[in-house]
């Protein structure tokens, strides 16, 4: 019989069954205690079929930290291990291990170093470095992932919807198309990435932010079954939230009825003291209608009520509606510039599955392992050489130009400081032949990007408030180039290797290719 105790399945169980297999090894092996460091990191921006982004933002990592701070091994969790068999029938965990991991089952013993939420980040930038016990480095991954994959995903969407929008106001309406409880995970990160508002009534008392919604097509169809009108549905909803007031007017003829009754209930409302706020269209031709809408409400004396457009918007869509806008209506003797302030755009499906492209390519490696009290760098090779993995104990900062523009992201070994160093050399990660040397004059300055977030089991300093987490990004989005943000062909940002870090792997992967070649293991 199905358990409906999720918090049975959202502890340490939450979690790819290998995970558990390794640790065992490990245990086994003496090596569970034994330090190691994994990198997270994405390996490419978000594609969506025929347009891709050119940056992305960091989103996930609260929920991970809370994950991780809280969990850890219950009698329940150990008795369902106690109970799984193999092909033979023989028990897959040991009593031993079980025991261990009663007593060792939780992450207070890791540490981890993150960029913040809200950041701009880049494909094969080290996210997130968790040091600490090879056992539960390893038994974190699947979270991790998990928390960090998906809402990075819907951050960097919803910040590409805000670029289209040009300032207007982005509501998030996704929660019924989500994937069951990943609406809350998606509905956050939508708010850290670009949405001001959310219909999730639940996420938005959590992220400090007023929920937002207007009525649905079910009002006005029951008013209409049961002998009422359209505007006797609009004149109850405006009884009932004078000040806040929005209209859906698709229902029933959007030009032909659904505007000007909402007219009617405005100029009521405005007799009355209250300042109604103004309507949603939800289907048709969303630029025509909204110009259309435009005159009706400007020549009713409501030129400064909004017009709010959903109905599967994305950032194409959004960019697209708006160009036609801008074309559109001077024929009609609409102010476009001023149409286009005006707007909302209530995002659902689109924004919360990511559509387009679904999931982020994040991964998590094993990057050093300590033998003889030190860290000895992990490397994993692969056919094809971007996929060859940045060993070692590493550090990142952003190089600012000196126009103050974001040039490149560095990836080197701890205890460089690319600051002191004159020319700053920058490696491609790849071609040995691409090099960048910036001398004095070309660089304003180079900013660290990973913190410390926990520290052995203890969180560092408060979880950031939203406001904190939305500044982040606007600063950074702030120092991009345009080209970068494009949402057609965008520029391509540079991540690249510091001089040491670029030696240091060259060495490795000559050597672990020697030792192939040779037979040795």
């Amino acid at each position: 019989m199905e358990s409906h105790d999720r918090a049975e399945i959202e502890g340490l169980l939450f979690t790819d069954f290998y995970q558990l297999t390794m640790a065992q090894l490990y245990y086994r092996h003496g090596l569970a205690e034994r330090r190691a460091q994994f990198d997270y990191f994405f390996r490419s921006n978000p594609r969506y079929g025929d347009h891709a982004a050119g940056y992305s933002i960091c989103a996930g990592l609260e929920w991970f930290v809370d994950w991780m701070l809280r969990t850890r091994a219950t009698p329940v969790d150990l008795d369902h291990l106690r109970s799984l068999t193999g092909r033979s029938g023989a028990r897959l965990f040991g009593d031993d291990f079980i025991a261990w991991l009663g007593a060792n089952g939780s992450f207070e013993s890791l540490t981890l170093r993150a960029i913040p939420e809200g950041r701009v980040v880049h494909p094969n930038v080290p996210l997130a470095v968790v040091d600490g016990p090879l056992a539960a480095g390893q038994l974190v991954e699947t979270a991790l992932l998990n928390h960090l994959n998906y809402q990075t995903l819907v951050a960097t969407k919803a910040a590409r919807i805000r670029e289209a929008a040009r300032g207007g106001v982005v509501l998030e309406f996704g929660m019924r198309r989500a994937h069951e409880r990943g609406a809350n995970a998606g509905s956050r990160a939508a708010l850290i990435g670009g949405a001001d508002f959310s219909s999730n009534v639940g996420v938005s008392r959590r992220m400090g932010v007023a929920p937002k919604g207007t009525h649905a097509h079910s009002m006005v169809q029951a008013f209409i079954a049961l002998g009422s009108s359209e505007l006797d549905a609009f004149r109850a909803y405006a009884e009932l939230y004078p000040d806040d007031c929005v209209l859906l007017v698709d229902t029933v003829d959007t030009l032909g009825s659904g505007v000007p009754n909402a007219i009617r209930v405005f100029e009521e409302l405005r007799r009355a003291g209250h300042r109604p706020v103004g309507i949603r269209l939800d289907s048709g031709d969303l630029a025509y209608l909204a110009i259309q809408a435009a005159r009706q409400l400007d020549a009713g004396g409501f030129a400064d009520a909004a017009i709010v457009l959903s109905n599967n918007l994305d950032e194409l869509v959004i960019w697209q509606v708006l160009t036609q806008i801008q074309e559109e209506a001077p024929r009609y003797g609409v102010d476009a510039d001023a149409l286009v302030r005006r707007l909302v755009y209530g995002v659902g499906t689109a924004l919360v599955t990511s559509s387009g492209d679904s999931a982020l390519d994040g991964v998590y490696k094993l990057v050093s392992v300590e033998q003889d009290g030190l860290l000895k760098p992990a490397i994993k090779l692969s056919e094809t050489k971007a996929k060859t993995l940045n060993p070692g104990d590493k550090s990142v900062w952003r190089v600012y130009d000196a126009r103050g523009k974001a040039s490149a992201d560095l990836v080197g070994l701890a205890g460089e400081n690319p600051a002191d160093e004159t020319p700053l050399v920058l490696r491609h990660p790849t071609d040995e032949h691409r090099v960048r040397r910036l001398g004095p004059g070309e660089v304003q300055r180079v900013e660290p990007l990973l913190e410390e977030v926990v520290r052995r089991g203890r969180r560092l300093g408060e979880a950031p408030a939203l406001d904190v987490m939305r500044a982040r990004r606007v600063a950074d989005m702030e120092h991009l180039d345009p080209g970068v943000k494009r949402l057609m062909h965008p520029h391509l940002y540079h991540v690249s290797l510091s001089q040491g870090l670029w030696a240091h792997k060259r060495q490795l992967v000559a050597r672990l290719r020697g030792e192939s070649r040779d037979g040795k293991p």
